[in-house]
């Protein structure tokens, strides 16, 4: 290829790589760099300590806390919110009435605000001042031992935090597999058919290899979603609630804000987000070993 071409190609690429290097590789320096002072963030004096915040990282349990927290709550979204999202995209997909109505109520939650949503959630599930609809439903249904605060209880604060963030985004996970559900091939199903293939069999021949790499894509931006959540929390339970709802980035916003350790909230975010693409990395490889 001669030179003039080499130089071409490089020209197109050129302005995404500039803005790229200008909003993501220039701040991604800047941030490592601050994460190795002891510093306010506010007065002009920074104290040099290197590599000093990453290993007090290490040694951080509340962190460590928050980590664990948002593994849970990504764990419950990558089953229960994804299942539920496959089983309704997959139930929009086939011929039932007002189907046009029902992918309209299930994309609804996920472009409300975060915070909206749980502040509203807030109000219907909390004891103190909220409509507690839910153990109102428990208590009319004879279920008066599962009546709870549901949270303000360290034993459930979590779940219920999880399965409010799961009710929120299940319909992005929806709308993405619906989308790969529609281009599967009808002619492969009556081709089936012909063969004497029942509906089972179909699912489990055509349906589900050709939807693997459509549920690793949604993974993905599970994990990524999940583990970056923190207005919804806010809204929900006004923060981390004794630790037992923080999350990574509400960990990064209290250092900064409420410790003033602008230095050590840089730290955390580097290391956070080393974890999340490490975490995607593995995503991205089982996707390849299993692309069909």
């Amino acid at each position: 290829m001669k030179a003039k071409d080499i130089l071409e190609n490089y020209a197109f690429v050129l302005p995404a790589a500039a803005i790229f290097a200008v909003f993501y590789v220039v701040p991604f320096l800047w941030v490592f760099h601050l994460g190795m002072y002891e510093w306010d963030g506010i007065l002009p004096a920074k104290v040099f300590v290197g590599l000093g915040n990453f290993k007090e990282i290490m040694a951080d349990k509340a962190w460590w806390q928050s980590m664990r927290n948002a593994g849970y709550i990504t764990l419950i979204a990558l089953t229960f919110q994804n299942a539920l999202a496959f089983l309704l995209a997959w139930a929009c997909d086939r011929e039932i009435r007002m189907k046009n109505f029902y992918r309209l109520i299930f994309f609804i939650p996920p472009v409300l605000s975060e915070i909206v949503v749980g502040m509203v959630w807030r109000f219907i599930i909390n004891d103190v001042g909220g409509a507690n609809l839910v153990n109102r439903a428990l208590t009319g249904a004879g279920l008066t031992q599962l009546v709870n605060n549901w949270l303000s209880d360290p034993k459930t604060a979590l779940t219920t935090v999880a399965i409010v963030h799961c009710w929120k985004g299940f319909g992005w996970g929806f709308l993405i597999f619906l989308a790969g559900l529609q281009t599967i091939p009808r002619r492969l199903y009556e081709a089936a058919r012909v063969d004497g293939a029942g509906a089972w069999e179909s699912f489990k021949s055509i349906t589900l290899p050709l939807m693997i790499p459509v549920a690793v894509l949604v993974s993905i931006l599970t994990i990524l979603g999940t583990m970056q959540a923190f207005a919804l929390i806010i809204g929900l339970v006004g923060g981390e609630f004794a630790g037992y709802t923080s999350v990574p980035v509400l960990r990064i916003l209290n250092s900064m804000r409420a410790s003033s350790r602008f230095g050590y909230a840089c730290a955390q975010g580097i290391t956070f987000g080393a974890i999340l693409v490490a975490v995607s990395f593995v995503q991205y490889r089982f996707s390849k070993a299993r692309k069909v």
